[in-house]
């Protein structure tokens, strides 16, 4: 029996007519089928997960250009038998510095040609290696543009009878020393390297705060070439200070001075705390010392307009948090919870017992030129911009759910309902409102008290009770700073950090976000988890792991590691632990690398294939569309182009339109 006709209805004819724009030939709709057949049988690429970098500028550089110890893998796997294990080290400095480690090769090698020939063979050994699970075309859009030729014909030689090619390859190298270009060429091979071994890199919130140069760190992933990010608190606080929320503002400087660290503020921003340091001067005489007294007194102001937002928006339900009107000024005592506690430091000079939460003239003035700051810092906005653009409170990707906080669930462990903006929202519906309204409150043409509350939510997605970055019930900034007693500074967590050992509870979560199966994961980061009392970072059965382990380093004494970072590749899932990094110098000088363990929790039976990932997904449904095209075309539907070989002049002069040869290619 003849195959039955498909019939077309009139919006698939509307869209495929668009679709022959780009395939106006059977053979060009053939040969697309033909490429992206070939495609979904690749191996799935890498992925590299890191969370909570906190600032620590150089332990993150290293991790990136070692890819997690990828590399090292990958030149022991190649050069193990024929390189000493020192050579193989000096080989992977170069990779991850070529311009530092090429400095220190020129004044220790005597005679640097033979150096370059023998290394230039190794870069181009590794680079066939990373960029077998590439198409060619992915290879050739990852090429430094200046080289891009020369390492095409490098990478892809093959043997001829005559050796043709092996001379011709040789000629390339020896051209390339003779004319003094050596040096960049093996800074490129190293960067293209890097590239292949790593297709993407998920950071899962917390670039900011604690260590010296946030800054530096968003410059480094604004240089990336394939990087997305689930913001994390610490980045939303830098995102509304630069939306202009004064108690974000406020936040932002205090953390940067209560961490001794003002690098990132000040350097990387250009944002001046004189007017606030000369202001805390005059008014916090009694203070030890300057950075104190400015500490002081952004902290009074911080807990004056953290009081204003909380007053401002009921539906926070912080009001256990109004604290300044609970001072006993005479008495030097503070009502908490019932309790009467003394105050460590009494010295509230600018707090108006008629009117607490209002600022003095002086305070407004200092907080004036701070947000004037904030908002005028070119740099700042351009890292803001990027976390928008490349940034989300959550991602689903390759049937892995990345966040950074949570998902709040109540006491018995189910999704928690959260009141806020007139609704009614939980789980994904909640962090897509939240998601919402960050990006109203920078780019959304806001006025009035809808301005006012995006900018406040901003606030609240930092420190508020139901907050899914966050996490906690409270932020005890005020009993830390002024109250002796330990017991009033717990900040009690949501139950899901209870619940989330249940792997019951992560697939209820995962469901809610659409992702089912085996394959499917939680990605999660802020909480360090604490190595050194054997807290295992896999959770739920396996369906949930932890990335923080104390990249930090005021969190390393606390969980003995010095982070972790996730590796999902064709062959399954394994967490790398690291140990703390001396520092780039030294790594440079002494071949000394991050000492990383790996753990292997999850191996795939089958290797997973590109038509297992998301690009999986969405080339399937291109086969799909072009299916339809060629039985459009075959069926008579559609009439297709003549091939350029057999186009000419039709009766009457007419001749016929040249096919597009602006059509896309295989997919990347």
């Amino acid at each position: 029996m003849p195959k039955k006709p498909y019939v077309f209805t009139s919006a698939q004819l509307r869209y495929l007519e668009l679709l022959a724009r780009s395939y106006p030939t059977i053979q060009s709709v053939c040969t697309q089928i033909i490429d992206l057949q070939a495609v979904q049988n690749l191996p799935k690429a890498t992925e590299h997960f890191m969370s909570d970098l906190h600032g620590e500028y150089e332990a993150f550089y290293h991790i990136l250009n070692n890819c997690s110890g990828v590399i090292r893998e990958k030149v022991q796997l190649l050069f193990g038998d024929t390189l000493s294990k020192e050579q193989c080290s000096e080989l992977c400095t170069l990779i991850y510095y070529p311009r530092e480690k090429l400095k220190r090769v020129k004044r220790e090698q005597p005679e640097m040609d033979g150096w370059y020939r023998q290394t230039f063979a190794q870069l181009i050994a590794l680079c066939k290696l990373l960029s077998s699970k590439y198409t060619r075309q992915k290879v050739r859009q990852a090429l430094p543009p200046e080289y891009s030729y020369i390492i095409d014909e490098l990478l892809h030689a093959q043997p001829d009878e005559d050796d043709n090619q092996l001379y011709y390859h040789q000629k390339i190298v020896d051209t390339i020393i003779s004319i003094d270009n050596a040096e960049p060429f093996v800074c490129a091979m190293a960067a293209l390297i890097k590239q292949l071994a790593v297709d993407c890199l998920h950071i899962v919130g917390d670039i900011y705060d604690r260590g010296p140069r946030a800054d530096s760190i968003m410059d480094m992933l604004m240089e990336h070439h394939n990087v997305d990010i689930e913001w994390g608190n610490h980045d939303i606080l830098w995102m509304g200070a630069a939306c202009g929320s004064e108690a974000c503002i406020a936040t932002a400087v205090r953390n940067s001075l209560a961490y001794g660290n003002l690098s990132t503020l000040e350097n990387g921003y250009g944002i001046s705390l004189r007017p606030l340091t000369l202001f805390a001067a005059r008014t916090y005489q009694n203070a030890p010392s300057a950075e104190r007294a400015a500490h002081r007194a952004i902290t009074v102001m911080l807990l004056k307009l953290e009081g204003q937002v909380i007053l401002r928006n009921p539906d926070f339900a912080m009001s256990d948090r109004l604290l300044l009107d609970k001072i006993d000024a005479q008495r030097q005592t503070v009502a908490l919870s019932g309790r009467c506690y003394t105050l460590k430091d009494p010295d509230f000079p600018t707090v108006d017992p008629a009117d607490p939460y209002a600022l003095s003239p002086e305070e407004a003035q200092v907080l004036a030129e701070l947000k004037a700051a904030f908002k005028e810092s070119r740099q700042l906005h351009r890292h803001v911009q990027f976390l928008y653009a490349r940034g989300a409170m959550y991602r689903c990707y390759n049937h892995n759910l990345l966040y950074h906080g949570c998902v709040l669930l109540d006491e018995s462990g189910q999704l928690l309902t959260v009141q806020m903006g007139g609704r009614s929202l939980r789980g994904k519906a909640y962090m897509d409102y939240a998601d919402s309204m960050a990006r109203k409150a920078y780019f959304g043409h806001l006025h009035g008290s809808k301005k006012v509350f995006a900018r406040d939510f901003m606030w609240y997605l930092w420190c508020g009770r139901y907050s899914p970055l966050f996490g906690r019930e409270k932020m005890t900034t005020f009993e830390r700073m002024y109250i002796a007693d330990e017991n009033t500074w717990e900040e009690r967590k949501n139950p899901y950090y209870t619940f989330y050992n249940s792997e019951k509870t992560c697939k209820m979560i995962l469901q809610e976000f659409g992702l089912r199966g085996s394959h499917s994961h939680i990605i999660n980061g802020h909480v360090p988890v604490r190595a050194q009392r054997g807290e295992s970072p896999i959770k739920g059965g396996g369906r949930l792991i932890v990335i923080d382990g104390g990249f930090c380093r005021a969190y390393q004494p606390t969980t003995g590691i010095a982070g972790y970072t996730l590796i999902y590749n064709s062959h399954g899932m394994r967490i790398m632990s690291h140990q703390p990094f001396a520092d780039t110098e030294r790594a440079i000088d002494e071949n000394e690398d991050i000492l990383s363990r790996s753990q292997v929790f999850e191996t795939e039976v089958a290797r997973l294939m590109v038509q297992d990932t998301d690009k999986g997904s969405r080339v399937s449904d291109q086969l799909y569309d072009l299916s339809l095209l060629l039985t459009a075309y075959r069926q008579g539907d559609l009439i297709p182009k003549l091939p350029a070989s057999q186009a000419g002049r039709m009766p009457g002069g007419y001749e016929e339109d040249e096919p597009n040869t602006s059509a896309p290619g295989p997919v990347s």
